[in-house]
């Protein structure tokens, strides 16, 4: 191999640095609320496709072995990692989850303005909608 072949297997192995994280770790990674319960994990994340920011986590919630899961769409900035917990925290109670704005699968919404307006607006977050 050349150094060139050896520098990117390298980097192509690498998915954490003391700044980034690979998108695969961060699927499936817990979520907790500020009380200190599991409300779910990391589903997937919405980005941007213009600024390249990560928009929103969508949190897969309820159900079990992923049969009748809820996906709640969060405002990225509403989550905080927390490495004690090996977690995201957010400060949103399960109560207030449930009532927000939600998908099962197979009904994913249009991540329009409109929506991502309401998700915003229910999350109390300024957002680029």
């Amino acid at each position: 191999m050349t150094d060139y072949q050896n520098t990117m297997s390298d980097a192509v192995a690498t998915d954490e640095t003391d700044r980034l994280i690979a998108s695969n770790k961060v699927e499936g990674t817990a979520v907790y609320g500020s009380d200190g319960d599991k409300l779910g994990h990391v589903y997937n994340f919405m980005v941007d496709k213009r600024s390249g920011k990560v928009e929103y986590a969508v949190l897969g919630f309820g159900g079990l072995f992923g049969m009748g899961e809820n996906y709640h769409p969060l405002p990225w900035n509403t989550l905080t990692y927390d490495t004690d917990k090996g977690g995201y925290v957010v400060n949103i109670s399960k109560d207030r989850l449930q009532g927000g704005p939600s998908y099962r699968a197979g009904e994913e919404p249009r991540y329009d303005r409109d929506y991502g307006r309401q998700i915003n607006d229910y999350y109390g977050v300024t957002g680029t909608y």
